[in-house]
């Protein structure tokens, strides 16, 4: 997907749609680091686009099924009510999150509350798995991820490595804190 055409913001939701459907570029490998952390998980989970279940698939070189899940689906972007403009996509991305964030959710498109109420499910499905024992890895979406660092932090968990920030490829591991604590329901 090309991100360096201008385009207007109504081309921009075209291509958004697009850029959803598409798989990962030709040539695009997961670093070994998260080869190696699928290996360490007795779960892997990946959202119903196919970037995260291509990703998934590498990560666990084909060994086993992912299952997939539109909970794990990235937050959407809408793209904003603003005219004429003419903006590279990663520039309509930015501009579509804020306008998103403040309430920008036209024709039932998931909200930003909506979106944090299905973080807390997420968070509390994984929570779910690892009660167990388990190590969980979930091949999401960038903005999504970051979302679920916010609150599972929230609930106890620590960051306790991280690699690409927010980046394609990038990845988070967590901790519990205190495994024996219980996890009250927490206002985002």
């Amino acid at each position: 997907m090309d991100r360096t055409v201008n385009i207007t913001a109504e081309e921009y939701g075209v291509w958004w749609g697009n850029y959803d459907l598409a798989g990962l570029a030709p040539g695009e490998e997961p670093p070994q680091s998260l080869i190696d952390l699928g290996a360490e998980c007795q779960v892997v989970l990946s959202s119903t686009l196919p970037r995260a279940i291509e990703t998934a698939a590498m990560v666990v070189k084909g060994a086993r099924t992912v299952p997939q899940d539109a909970l794990y689906v990235e937050a959407p972007l809408p793209p904003p009510p603003v005219p004429r403009i003419k903006l590279n996509p990663t520039r309509w991305g930015q501009v579509s999150r804020a306008f998103w964030f403040f309430g920008y959710a036209p024709n039932g498109i998931e909200s930003h509350k909506e979106a944090r109420a299905r973080v807390r499910l997420i968070v509390e499905r994984l929570e779910t798995y690892t009660a167990t024992g388990q190590d969980v890895l979930l091949c999401a979406h960038g903005y999504l991820n970051w979302m679920i660092d916010g609150h599972i932090r929230q609930r106890g968990w620590q960051r306790v490595d991280r690699e690409g920030q927010n980046h394609y490829w990038s990845w988070r591991a967590y901790r519990q804190k205190d495994p024996s604590a219980s996890h009250p329901n927490t206002a985002e």
